[in-house]
């Protein structure tokens, strides 16, 4: 179940959400996102699923949420958030002009601009009050809900640094005798960056949901219905029901899962699978909704609708993947949940040590006249936060405030889910699905990979491959597949498609006899004898002969594991149809992808083990990475053994690959396979390309680096920036942090991490 969840700030919010949603009966799992401001909750089995009574929780914490409304097709419907974002930029331009007046302001007091009433103090202390009253006032009232709640965010830092920066400006303007500097400039100016930041911020954090948002524009809103009387009339998609006919023209997006019956066209798949050319559709193949008609008109029969259709299950899955954290993220997310009452307490610890201990070490630093970064100088009762201090009670003020105001547990909290929302994006942009952010970050780390083989490694259909022995080929194979055409095995259609692609007419069956797992014989029209196809022993068994040298194509062609279709007229042999699985077209190219990226391979099989030794030669595996004629239970014992070795990925496409995708590690299924494949797997890669797996685990790993890059910031950025805000080059250097640069490099730290993540996109 997924909830929208307004009102989060920082990681301190992410972890006051979470620690409400598992407060409440019967929720036994909660992850939250920062970035796209959602929550991911289940139930037990057992429970009773109360979401007013989440909701209402949530909402007493001051998180407004509500469950995540989707249309008839799965997709989420985005709230209408204009009036929140005109809001939003209002405070923003009401703030910096603001600031803006505080500068001219703080110019004119210097004398550079002679505007006197601009600068006079009333004047100063009326834009403070404005800015706190004003775009101010919605961080002042959360900031203070929070901490009454026991559970501090962002909002109650920047509002104990403005609040406290305008009421010791308050105090020295009314107590001049303190010997406190006036800086009303200060809350404007904070208050300002922070808006400013924040509004920079949502920005980049909207792009990172842009690719759910493009998957939901795939689906049509209507669809033109063949009526009983043969006219065409146009009607919403959710109307539609299974086994009705619509019409697809040119340029149309395909609103159903559903088969062609009528017409030839090609299909663009590509906003789905990824894959780059299009889908030759004719009467009998299955387009999937979201896909594009590129050429021509098609009828297409109806099979599922709204949630049911592939590209609903697809934004459901990028949907769970945003919500399920990536186990990386935990430590961020603990750090975070604390974050704001070590802050406060460091910023206690700031005041209380320059207040009575490091004036009296250091008194040279009452003398500081210039800030870090700021160039301001005291004019009179009116100066600069962090510069002209003239007392240790307004130094160790103005270094608690700049402690409080530097530190981001944004960075933090925005750290790892910018980035898997990111990455998830584009996963889905490519066809890969993966299940969370727990699956990206396995992903990463996987180092053995196993493939089953029928349908992963090879195309998982026979084929004709070629025809030995034989003195007239296109006769031996015409014979074969004018016999064959009544049967429905699938050597049989390997027979028949080859026929067709040589374009040779199929002669009719005047009468035919099959021999269960051996072959067929029969009589065709305008020929003279019995014409018998099947295994060579079975020939041989039928009085058939072979010639020493045909004997020996047929030896050879054993021991290359090939399947073998021998084609007799009469007593004579005509020759031998080798069929074989054929490999994917890269599977090479995927398999040696993998190796590059330091994978270990192996193959699992219920082939005979003449054809699996065949494709591990094709494909350079060794002979201890081999196995064969395994049954399902089998495979789970070979695959335990493999993860005594380490994380194992297995790679299926079968029903009877689901138990080993489901006890691997990471089970990948390939999008052509079984839906109970896909079931079970933890990244569904669609299409037919197999070089998606070396591709998606590649994404994997550029994801974890990210991650990785952004957590060293937010931790970095906050392990040096706290020190500086609370004075340590103080004494030394004679340097030290003022507010409003503070402010800055708060902003900056959050944008930045948003920033990295949306570097995913530009490789």
């Amino acid at each position: 179940m997924l909830l929208d969840v307004d009102g989060m700030k920082c990681g301190g919010c992410v972890r006051s959400v979470e620690r409400t949603l598992l407060d409440q009966p019967g929720v036994c799992e909660a992850s939250v996102n920062l970035v796209t401001r959602s929550a991911w909750i289940r139930f037990e089995d057992d429970a009773v699923a109360d979401l007013d009574g989440v909701v209402q929780a949530l909402t007493a914490r001051g998180f407004l949420a509500q469950p995540r409304e989707t249309n008839a097709f799965g997709a989420a419907v985005e709230a209408d958030r204009s009036w929140g974002w005109w809001q939003q930029w209002r405070q923003l331009i009401v703030a910096l002009v603001l600031l803006v007046l505080s500068v001219v302001g703080h110019l004119a007091e210097a004398g550079t601009v002679h505007v006197p009433p601009l600068g006079s103090l009333p004047f100063h202390a009326g834009l403070a009050t404005v800015a706190l009253v004003g775009p101010g006032r919605p961080i002042l009232i959360a900031g203070w809900r929070a901490a009454r709640m026991g559970v501090p965010t962002m909002d109650t830092l920047v509002s104990l640094g403005v609040g406290s920066a305008y009421l010791a400006s308050l105090v020295a303007l009314a107590w001049p005798q303190v010997g406190w500097p006036c800086f009303f400039n200060e809350p404007v100016m904070l208050l300002g960056f922070v808006l400013l930041g924040r509004f920079l911020e949502e920005r980049a954090r909207r792009r990172t949901g842009r690719a759910l948002q493009d998957l939901a524009a795939l689906q049509p809103d209507v669809a033109r219905l063949l009526m009983d009387d043969g006219t065409i009339r146009e009607v919403p998609v959710s109307a539609l029901r299974p086994g009705e006919r619509v019409q697809l023209l040119a340029g149309d997006r395909v609103p159903v899962d559903g088969i062609v019956r009528e017409g030839h066209s090609a299909v663009d798949l590509s906003s789905l699978t990824g894959e780059p050319l299009p889908l030759d559709a004719s009467p009998g193949a299955e387009l999937s909704s979201g896909s594009l008609n590129l050429e021509a008109t098609l009828m297409v029969e109806v099979q599922r609708i709204g949630r049911e259709t592939a590209l609903a299950r697809i934004i459901d899955l990028v949907e769970q993947a945003q919500a399920r954290k990536a186990p990386i993220q935990g430590l961020a997310d603990r750090v975070a949940g604390q974050f704001c009452y070590a802050v406060v307490s460091f910023a206690i610890l700031t005041f209380l040590f320059w207040w009575q201990v490091g004036c009296r070490l250091w008194p040279q630093v009452l003398d500081v006249p210039v800030a870090l970064m700021d160039h301001g100088h005291a004019h009179g009762l009116h100066g600069s936060l962090g510069a002209g201090a003239e007392t240790p009670l307004g130094l160790a003020l103005q270094l608690s405030i700049a402690v409080l105001v530097v530190a981001c547990p944004c960075a933090l909290g925005l750290a790892t889910p910018t980035v898997i929302t990111v990455s998830s994006g584009l996963a889905a942009k490519q066809g890969w699905l993966f299940r969370g952010g727990d699956v990206i970050e396995l992903a990463a780390s996987v180092q053995r990979m196993v493939f089953d083989k029928t349908g992963t490694l090879t195309l998982g259909r026979p084929l004709v491959d070629s025809v030995l022995a034989s003195k007239d080929p296109p006769q031996t194979l015409q014979l074969a597949a004018s016999l064959e055409q009544t049967s429905r095995h699938p050597l049989a259609h390997a027979l028949l498609q080859e026929a067709q692609r040589l374009q040779l007419p199929l002669l009719g069956v005047e009468s035919s006899r099959t021999t269960p797992g051996a072959g067929m014989e029969g009589r065709l029209q305008g020929v003279e004898g019995l014409v018998r196809v099947g295994s060579p022993e079975w020939l041989q068994d039928q009085g058939v002969s072979w010639t020493e040298q045909q004997q020996q194509t047929l030896d050879s062609a054993v021991q290359r594991g090939q399947s073998l279709v021998a084609v007799a007229l009469a007593e004579n042999p005509l020759g031998l149809v080798t069929v074989d699985d054929r490999l994917r077209p890269d599977a090479s190219l995927a398999i040696q992808r993998l190796r590059d990226q330091g994978q270990s391979v192996a193959m699992l099989s219920g082939d005979r083990r003449q054809t699996v030794e065949r494709v591990g030669r094709e494909l350079g595996f060794a002979d201890a990475d081999l196995a064969w004629q395994l049954l399902p239970h089998q495979k789970l014992e070979r695959l335990e053994l493999l993860r005594d070795q380490g994380a194992v990925a297995m790679v299926g496409d079968g029903i009877n690959d689901a138990p080993a995708l489901a006890a691997a590690d990471l089970g990948i299924a390939v999008g052509t396979g079984t839906q109970i494949a896909q079931d079970t797997a933890d990244l569904v890669l669609l299409g037919d390309r197999l070089e998606a797996v070396p591709e998606a685990l590649c994404l994997a790993k550029r994801t974890m680096s990210k991650i990785r890059q952004n957590l060293i910031w937010a931790f970095g950025y906050n392990l040096i920036a706290l020190p500086i805000a609370a004075g340590v080059l103080l004494p030394g250097f004679g340097l030290l942090l003022s507010p409003p640069l503070a402010a800055l490099l708060m902003a900056f730290s959050s944008v930045s991490v948003v920033l990295n993540a949306l570097s995913l996109r530009l490789r």
